[in-house]
């Protein structure tokens, strides 16, 4: 019996044994911003930390500039490439319009595997119309 595995006295959702003696706090700075509907407010960073010009207002989530700074001149931003662009890098209109006709026959025709009703489909409208 003098082999239990468990601490005697302690239960779930105990306090923690563990306590701040020796440890040391980094240093800290505090920060103030003010946001565009008025709101102002405080953060703490670590005087280490490279502290943000920006930061979003934890009241309405306004983009908030620090106080007593100017506004960061906004970094150029590059276009978001598209599939199309993508695409007209890697070949012209006229081989795009080539390979459309091309696969177009071959839907139409039957020899796409799996493509029949998309064929039947075609031919349906035409006796429709």
């Amino acid at each position: 019996m003098s082999e239990r595995s468990t601490l005697r006295g302690s239960r779930l959702g105990a306090t923690s044994y563990e306590d701040e003696r020796g440890v040391e706090f980094a240093e800290r700075q505090t920060v103030a911003y003010s946001c565009t509907a008025g709101h102002r407010f405080e953060m703490t960073f670590s005087t280490e930390a490279e502290v943000p010009a920006l930061w979003d207002c934890p009241r309405c989530g306004s983009e908030s500039l620090r106080v007593a700074t100017d506004r960061p001149e906004e970094a150029p931003t590059k276009p978001a490439r598209t599939h199309w662009d993508m695409l007209l890098e890697r070949r012209s209109i006229e081989d795009l319009e080539a390979l459309l006709d091309e696969r177009l026959e071959l839907l139409r025709s039957g020899l796409i595997p799996g493509a029949a009703h998309l064929a039947d489909r075609g031919a349906r409208r035409k006796k429709t119309a």
